[in-house]
């Protein structure tokens, strides 16, 4: 076992597939001689070599063109997007033609293809660069969809996804990249910290797709949440000193319905948290989800803690972003209601 961050386990987990299996090629805007904008491919080109670990245009379409003629010939395809923010020109090929391959050719052709791409805020990147469009692939029939919290599962995860049969989207929280910007003068001081650093082993291992985790067990409220709010959640629930069991979703396509409502039949209480906008947020579908097998269960309304249905601000970012403070607030409103 090492110490890692995110960064770190992410880049573990390529270094480890490209190693281990030599259909495996990462590719994407400054991945190769650069090591990425974040650093997670650092190194790997000098390592593996230009044919296994290469930069491409600036053209997301092209890139996940590229990774379904190479998944559909017999490769692994690990393909990156910048930011979640610039995945949309992607999207049509991503929808049209990925997604839908297994089924189109009646199983004849499939395309294990991983696209990796980091969302979400804390980084104060604005509007273009803090977006969590998850919710939109979890409507996409045909692919996976996960998002980890933490290095291990980071590490895990990815070579799940990498040597997973069918398309996934692995969405990278990088609020969670590096850990706290402690000492920013730009940035106000939050009450909660998002653990920087993890044990994470350092060669071959699996976390399951499609299994959630139960992070803290509790017996009075259940806590939905993934990426970056896992660790919000645990903040708030110390906070609000609650008997509250946080479950990190962890896999959104396919859902582990099971661990979800096995916990809320148990507290009769559901509070969900995510950090992208309510409207037709993925939180609508948990809720959902919840209420259909755990109505009779159910001892209060469902409450969200979301980002607010705007564009997400720039000077304004710890107002949008999901506190502490907020969740205390939903938990405490659930926990009084009868």
């Amino acid at each position: 076992m090492a110490r890692m961050n995110m960064v770190q386990a992410i880049n573990s987990g390529l270094d480890v597939m490209l190693g281990r299996d030599q259909r495996v090629v990462v590719f994407g805007e400054d991945v190769g001689y650069f090591g990425g904008v974040f650093r997670c491919t650092d190194g790997l080109q000098r390592k593996h070599g230009e044919h296994r670990v290469l930069d491409t245009p600036i053209s997301e379409g092209g890139i996940v063109a590229a990774a379904i003629g190479m998944g559909v010939n017999g490769l692994r395809p690990v393909a990156e997007i910048q930011f979640a923010d610039y995945i949309y020109p992607a999207f049509d090929q991503i929808v049209s033609e990925l997604a839908r391959l297994r089924y189109r050719t009646a199983g004849e052709f499939s395309a294990p293809v991983t696209i990796r791409t980091p969302c979400g805020g804390g980084i104060r990147g604005g509007q273009t660069h803090s977006q969590s469009p998850e919710g939109v692939f979890t409507h996409v029939c045909g692919i996976k969809v996960v998002m980890p919290s933490n290095p291990y599962d980071a590490k895990g995860l990815l070579i799940s996804c990498i040597e997973d049969e069918d398309p996934v989207v692995f969405f990278e929280p990088k609020r969670l990249y590096n850990g706290p910007f402690d000492g920013d003068p730009h940035k106000p001081a939050v009450p909660w910290s998002t653990h920087p650093k993890g044990e994470v082993p350092d060669g071959h291992y699996t976390v399951p797709i499609g299994k959630a985790e139960i992070v803290r067990a509790g017996s009075e409220v259940t806590v939905l949440t993934y990426g970056t709010m896992v660790h919000v959640a645990e903040a708030a629930v110390k906070l609000a000193q609650a008997d509250a069991e946080i479950i990190d979703v962890r896999s959104m396509v396919p859902l582990d319905t099971d661990t979800l409502c096995t916990s809320v039949c148990k507290t009769g209480r559901c509070v969900i948290v995510h950090e992208a906008t309510r409207f037709s947020g993925f939180g609508a579908e948990l809720s959902a989800t919840v209420q259909e097998e755990c109505f009779w269960h159910l001892e209060a309304p469902i409450a969200r803690v979301t980002g607010w249905d705007t564009p997400y601000p720039h000077a304004f970012e710890w107002d949008y972003f999901p506190g502490p403070q907020r969740i205390v607030a939903a938990i405490q409103s659930v926990m009084e209601a009868r």
